[in-house]
């Protein structure tokens, strides 16, 4: 329904303007003029009386010698009472005069002034610098792929600002991806809409606004996420049967399927659960007899070709959920302790505590990110990282309310973010000392501001006091004390540098109003010195700057505090450790101390919670302001077993070179280690041939492998190792075989060493070595394994081409057999000498053996590999290793054991992480096992982890509303599965709602559905809709926001059904105007209508004038039509129907014009198409014309004519029966076929004609015989006589080609159109000139011209007017003037004589013809007088009708075969 539009200057006046300079002053005058005004009004009887008083004359004293009678004084007395009456008149009324044209001026001078004051106003506003400024900055999205996201943002400034987007710096270009990108800009409020974002939209966006004083900056992250589909072993997805299995039965050589639905949660297309089919329990393989599939919310069982031995019982096992965790990239840990002080109106200083880095690389900075209070999009604040422990923050707004977290960054990466600070908002910390209250008597309190008693003060005061509050590495804080007086307006900073020992000033903040006296300068260059100043500046002007700073210069006051002292750890107990250490020598501030990533801030610290058997080395760091001092020295290892014994004795003593006066030995470590590591090693040696042995090393050795000097060349020496601990030293070992000291000087490499085996099993094993040391003439290139049974010296190799690395997978063994093995070291000279033979092993696995199980923890989401040792001692160890390399410290693995199982968590696991991992337990007979962990299983367990870090409530449809009836918005959203322990709220704009009065709140848990119904939607709702669930351990929530021209969308649909809904209540339209077209081209209005009664009115109207018909509208027929007929261009304009009864009253609007009219015109057009006839030939005295009748034809319809424009030659036209086209004065150039074209916008109908040959031939013939009988006829006029206040009509019926121009005269002088004299020209044919409310004047003698460029004619008629009550006057005939070309106006040439073209002789030029003017009176028709009393003869002629082809629609064709004349007749 339209509704009407009020103009801006027809609404109410609003002063949005009302604390500026002009504004205050201006109201100051006028009141000032008022009182004056009102003072001056009630003084005006005292003005009087003094001017009266001032202007009296003395009283007149008739002089001695003038003295009069008593008679003559008393007419002296009355004269002069008489004067001085007349004299106080005179006063008074000049006294009246002189103060109404002083309050004139007054009034003049009060408007000149306020004007003078807008003018300055507008030109002060003018000259300001408004720096574009981002009032709603960009905020970050995080979206799903292939889903839109739209960035806004809005900014103020002046002039307006110019906005362009940029992606990652390069500017955003819509024409460059055609509907990827859209910006929009309405009201101020940029836009920039990503439509089905993509991975690689990714990126920082940022919107530039620049004006010619400045550029603003505001940037948001994109992130778009697509999850890693891959396949999960095992599948662990949250899975409910549905159903259960029934009894089938099949028929032998038949098919069955057993089917089972199930809910998956999440039900990813990509994932399917991993289901097992077992038969009588035993496992189904897939295969051509079982046909196995799993998917769509359905696990099937498919037996194709059924036999006797598939009856059984099937049971069908999936495996079901496991929850999960990220876990964080190997960084350091988050920081602690995040707060924020000194809060200013846009500055906050962030401050936090440093993490430990004990086992991480050190912190090279800090990031700080902010979000606003209630939301959880994080804005980063810094882009650079941070070196110290603080941060200061600009860029809020005023009553901005947000929280901080800061995350640290090392060369790893980034950590996670630490806990986030309190609500901190963001505020003027002064307001409360400007104000001042002042109690008056105890009973009332006045508050008064500093600025009130400024006095009238525009301009601000300098700031003063201004020095450096932070000076650091990174940045300096600069602080002042606000200016005073303040000024009366928003106050704003500006900041200026410049080198110490210049006065070379230059402007700091250019694209940014500081509004706080605190402000982060981050640009200052290193080992240079700055002073600073700084001025205040309102909308009134700016100030002097303050007092230059001294010298600033950046730099760490102080820095990270020493190392600590000494650390000293002794036992505690048996799962404690006491640690004593010194304070550091420089404390500079401590925060506290770190101990093995456990912070206190104590200098004696007890850890507790240590694993009974571990060996721990300690070490402690200092915290500060500026990071982590150097760590102490390590303390010694301590064990925290209770109990310690010698290790036992090593053993397979071997040589691995000698150069003649040395030999190299190697052994392998002792099996058991007594209950503390095994860290020294004595070696002793003999000669072979002696009983004594010598001590070869006093100090302790601890690697196994050694190098013994001093030897004999020649000799031959036997060795033996003992092993140390912390409780002493081992047995000796066996002697060794006796070693020849004989120098090595062959080519090939020496024996590998230390052979063990891992992993051993019935049918395999692996075996790990050691390089020799060696390598004979050229490097080693690689390695040959050989194996044979105990007790026998055929050795068999096992590996054709030498491997690189220093193990072997060794299978196909027999289960129960021992075997021995020796390696081979090979380069390119050749193959070396062999290792010592291994120890006899059985291929055989230990009792309980247990693989690797690699999984993800269904708690925290950490993904793992773990194995259950099947035996343990105290003592022992799990060693894991990579490719057989041992991990040892390493962020991106951390190993931990609890009872038999040890565990081996990936931090942070990705591609660097695939290989073969293994473990070795110590103090056991060979506990190990493998497992390859491949780049597939790898992302399913990701998939898995993420899955079980966040779950979540799978969610059909997010947060979504609705209009209802009765102008109710319902909230919606749809959760894929709901259980029945399920919670829920509502949170509008940070406030939980609750279901009550306006708010009705409810869920469905089979459908999942979760609604919230607002009663009445106002502008109060505009906001944040969030809705969080929780459902167990799941979550989620989903929100809406409605704000902006969303909110305003919905607000007006909203009331727009309100609306509706009462206007249904009464009559109304149930539908509304439209229009249609009947077979006859007669244009329907109609609409329908509901609910209405016998009483009900209905009315129509167009452009506001009420359309009164015949017969009333029929409103319970239900549908009303208005018909339009003759359509044209005349029936442009607002139609309006209304409704209207005791119920209410309904309106409804139509506009016919633009698109309207014209597909009115097409649908017209359509039907006379169709119903036009071909096109026919007729002659005229002006040449031949090609007609073509239709249904119905009007001047708009689209017809063409071979694309023929009208001009004089060709004439175009028509009337409402048909159209035609007139050729002037044809020639043979006009030969031809013609074919004339209607067109309705979608189809074109053709008709043509050939005219040529013989058709042509005869109607040239026809047309110059027309011509030649062409004649004008003439009459002579007559006499009208009309009585005063009568309205007199003269009409005539003119004709002529071209058309004639028609002139009305009286008295020979030429009529204006106006009001009394209308002077009409319908059709091209009937002149009229109505007089209305004659007079005497309008008598005389009118005249009407016709002409055109052929000739022209005069017709006269005289017109009498008497009064009424008087005789009618005898009426006196006029003569009639000759049928000569009339006069040209001035400025017009000269019609000619003579037709411009050849005729016959005695032809004459067709000139215009008219019908006697025939007066028309709307009173009663006065009778004609008569020469004499009787009668006035009224000569009539007839006046034939032209004929026409086909049947008259009540008008006449434009070209009658004859013409006429008729004598004026009123009527």
């Amino acid at each position: 329904m339209a509704s009407k539009v009020v103009p801006f200057y027809k609404k109410k006046r609003v002063n949005h303007i009302s604390t500026d300079y002009s504004s205050l002053h201006s109201r100051r005058v006028v009141k000032t003029q008022q009182m004056v005004r009102k003072s001056t009004c009630k003084s005006v009887s005292q003005v009087k009386a003094q001017a009266t008083e001032t202007m009296a004359e003395p009283a007149y004293t008739v002089p001695e010698f003038r003295q009069r009678s008593t008679e003559e004084v008393e007419e002296y007395q009355r004269v002069s009472t008489h004067v001085e009456k007349g004299l106080a008149v005179i006063q008074e009324e000049l006294h009246r005069m002189r103060m109404a044209t002083k309050a004139q001026v007054d009034n003049l001078s009060i408007q000149r002034e306020v004007q003078e004051k807008m003018s300055r106003k507008v030109d002060l506003y003018e000259e300001v610098n408004k720096l574009p400024d981002f009032l709603v900055p960009l905020r970050s999205h995080t979206v799903w792929e292939k889903t839109p996201v739209k960035l806004f943002t809005t900014v103020h400034g002046h002039p307006r600002p110019i906005v362009k987007w940029y992606k990652g710096g390069v500017p955003v270009d819509p024409l460059n991806a055609p509907g990827k990108y859209k910006i929009e800009n309405k009201y101020g409020v940029h836009s920039l809409i990503i439509s089905r974002c993509a991975v690689s939209d990714t990126a920082e966006y940022s919107a530039v606004a620049t004006n010619q004083f400045g550029t603003a900056t505001s940037k948001a992250t994109v992130i778009v996420k697509m999850p890693h589909l891959t396949q999960i072993h095992p599948s662990k997805l949250e899975i409910t049967l549905l159903e259960r299995f029934s009894v089938s039965f099949g028929v032998e050589g038949g098919c069955i399927s057993l089917v089972c639905s199930m809910v998956v949660v999440p039900d990813l297309p990509n994932l399917p659960p991993l289901a097992h089919w077992y038969r009588d329990d035993h496992l189904m393989r897939n295969g051509q007899l079982a046909e196995m599939s799993v998917g769509g919310g359905q696990a099937r069982l498919t037996l194709p070709r059924l036999a006797k031995d598939d009856e059984g019982l099937y049971t069908l096992r999936i495996f079901t959920k496991d929850d999960a965790v990220p876990s964080v990239v190997g960084a350091p840990g988050a920081p602690m302790s995040v707060k924020a002080f000194d809060v200013n109106m846009d500055f906050v200083l962030v401050s936090w505590k440093p993490p430990n880095t004990t086992n991480e690389a050190a912190i090279t900075g800090y990031f700080v990110d902010r979000c606003e209070a209630g939301t959880d999009c994080w804005v980063q604040c810094n882009d650079s990282p941070v070196k110290v422990c603080k941060y200061p923050v600009s860029g809020l707004t005023l009553g901005q309310a947000v929280h901080f977290r800061v995350r640290a960054v090392n060369s790893a990466g980034i950590s996670r973010p630490s806990r986030r600070s309190e609500r901190v908002t963001a505020a003027d910390p002064a307001e409360s000392e400007r104000l001042q209250v002042v109690n008056i008597r105890g009973h009332y309190d006045i508050l008064i501001r500093d600025d009130d008693l400024e006095g009238y003060v525009t301009i601000p005061g300098e700031p003063t006091d201004v020095h450096p509050s932070e000076v650091y590495e990174s940045y300096v804080v600069l602080s002042w004390t606000p200016p005073s007086p303040r000024g009366r307006a928003p106050l704003w900073y500006i900041i200026e540098k410049c080198l110490a020992g210049t006065d070379e000033w230059q402007r700091i903040n250019t694209g940014v109003k500081v509004q706080s006296p605190r402000y982060p300068i981050f640009d200052l260059l290193d080992d240079k010195s700055y002073r600073f100043r700084v001025s205040s500046v309102n909308l009134y002007g700016s100030s002097d700057a303050s007092a230059p700073t001294g010298p600033v210069q950046k730099a760490d006051e102080h820095g990270v505090p020493s190392a600590p002292g000494q650390v000293v750890a002794t036992r505690n107990t048996k799962s404690s450790v006491f640690l004593q250490w010194e304070a550091p020598k420089l404390p500079n501030n401590l925060f506290g101390y770190y101990i093995d990533a456990r912070p206190a801030g104590s200098k004696l610290f007890v850890v507790h919670g240590l694993v009974p058997g571990e060996t721990y080395v300690f070490r402690v760091q200092a915290a500060n302001l500026f990071g982590l001092s150097d760590e102490s020295q390590e303390s010694s290892p301590i064990s925290v077993e209770p109990a310690l014994a010698t290790p036992s004795a090593p053993f397979g003593i071997t040589m691995l070179s000698c150069d003649g006066a040395s030999i190299t030995l190697a052994w392998k470590s002792p099996k058991h280690c007594g209950g503390s590591k095994v860290n020294a090693y004595y070696v002793d040696r003999r000669n072979a041939d002696k009983l004594q042995w010598k001590e070869v090393n006093l100090i302790a050795i601890k690697e196994r492998v050694y190098t013994v000097s001093n030897l004999t060349e020649g000799t031959f020496y036997e060795f033996k190792i003992q092993a140390g601990n912390m409780a002493g030293v081992s047995v000796p070992s066996a002697p060794s075989t006796p070693m020849k000291c004989e120098a090595w000087t062959m080519a090939e490499p020496g024996p590998a060493y230390d052979l063990s085996f891992s992993e051993v099993r019935g049918d395999s094993l692996v075996i790990l070595w050691k390089a020799p040391l060696y390598t004979g003439a050229s490097a080693v290139s690689g390695y040959l394994v050989e194996m044979a049974k105990k007790g026998s010296s055929d050795f068999t190799g096992l590996n054709k081409d030498a491997v690189t690395h220093r193990y072997l997978q060794v299978s196909g063994l027999e289960e129960g057999e021992t075997y021995v093995f020796r390696v081979l070291s090979v380069n390119a000279n050749g193959v070396g000498k062999a290792s010592q033979v291994s120890e006899p092993i059985c291929a055989k696995a230990l009792p309980g053996t247990k693989e690797i199980v690699c999984g993800v923890d269904e708690q925290t989401g950490d993904i793992f590999l773990s194995l259950e040792a099947c035996e343990i001692s105290e003592t022992s160890k799990f060693i894991w290793s990579k490719n057989y390399k041992e991990i040892g410290e390493c962020p991106r693995l951390s190993a931990s054991a609890k009872d038999r199982t040890s565990r081996l968590t990936f931090t942070s696991p990705d591609k660097d992480d695939l290989g073969r991992y293994s473990v070795f337990v110590t103090d056991t007979d060979g506990v190990s096992a493998s497992h390859t962990l491949t780049e597939d299983a790898l992302n399913s367990m990701l998939e898995l982890s993420h899955a079980i870090r966040n779950p979540i409530v799978p969610l059909k449809h997010g947060l979504n509303y609705e209009i209802l009836e009765k102008g109710h918005v319902r909230f919606w959203l749809q959760a894929t599965k709901l259980s029945s322990v399920a919670t829920y709220r509502f949170i509008v704009n940070d406030k939980e709602v609750t279901s009550g009065e306006g708010h009705k709140i409810s869920h469905d848990a089979k459908t999942g559905v979760i609604q919230m119904t607002v009663d009445h939607f106002t502008r109060a709702n505009e906001g944040t809709y969030t809705v969080q669930i929780h459902d167990g351990k799941a979550k989620n929530q989903s929100s809406l926001v409605l704000v902006g021209d969303v909110f305003k969308e919905a607000l007006k649909e909203a009331e727009f059904q309100r609306r509706e809904h009462i206007r249904k209540q009464g009559p109304h339209f149930s539908e509304y105007l439209y229009f249609t077209v009947a077979e006859d081209c007669t244009v329907l209005l109609a609409c329908k209508v509901a609910n209405v009664r016998k009483e009900t009115k209905f009315n129509w109207f167009k452009d506001e004038e009420e359309i009164v018909l015949d017969a009333a509208p029929n409103v319970m027929s239900g549908s009303v039509a208005l018909p339009i007929p003759m359509f044209s261009r005349k029936d442009q304009g607002v139609y309006k129907a209304t409704l209207a009864d005791d119920k209410g009253k309904d309106t409804s609007l139509f506009e016919i014009s633009g698109c309207v009219f014209d597909d009115i015109i097409n649908a017209i057009a359509k039907i006379a198409g169709s119903s036009a006839s071909e096109l026919v030939l007729q002659c005229t005295p002006e040449g031949i014309r090609l007609q073509c009748y239709m249904t119905y034809y009007t001047e708009e319809m689209k017809t063409v004519d071979s694309k023929i424009a009208s001009s004089e030659k060709m004439r175009i036209g028509g009337t409402a029966e048909m159209a035609w086209m007139q050729i002037c004065d044809p020639s043979d150039k006009e030969k031809g076929h013609y074919t004339i074209e209607i067109s309705d916008g979608i189809n074109v109908y053709a008709r043509s004609f050939d005219l040529s040959g013989q058709a042509f031939t005869d109607a040239h013939a026809e047309y110059l015989r027309l011509k030649a009988a062409a004649f004008a006829e003439k009459s002579l006029p007559d006499v009208v006589t009309i009585m005063e206040h009568k309205s007199l009509s003269l009409t005539c019926t003119v004709w002529g080609e071209p058309t004639p121009e028609v002139t009305w005269f009286k008295n020979e002088q030429e009529v204006a159109s106006c009001e009394h004299t209308k002077v009409t020209l319908e059709g091209g044919k009937f002149a009229s000139l109505v007089i209305t409310q004659v007079t005497s004047d309008d008598s005389g003698r009118y005249s009407i011209n016709v002409r055109n460029k052929y000739g022209g004619e005069f017709v006269d008629i005289t017109v009498s007017v008497y009064r009424q009550g008087e005789p009618m006057p005898e009426p006196k005939l006029a003569q009639p003037k000759s049928a000569t070309p009339a006069p040209s106006k001035p400025g017009t040439p000269a019609p000619p004589s003579k037709t411009p073209t050849p005729t016959p002789p005695k032809s004459q030029t067709p000139t215009p013809s008219l019908k006697s003017p025939t007066p028309f009176m709307k009173s009663p028709t006065p009778s004609l007088r008569s020469p004499t009393p009787a009668s006035t003869p009224v000569p009539k002629s007839p006046t034939p009708t032209p004929k026409s082809p086909i049947p008259s629609r009540g008008l006449k064709s434009p070209t009658p075969p004859s013409r006429f004349m008729k004598s004026p007749t009123p009527k």
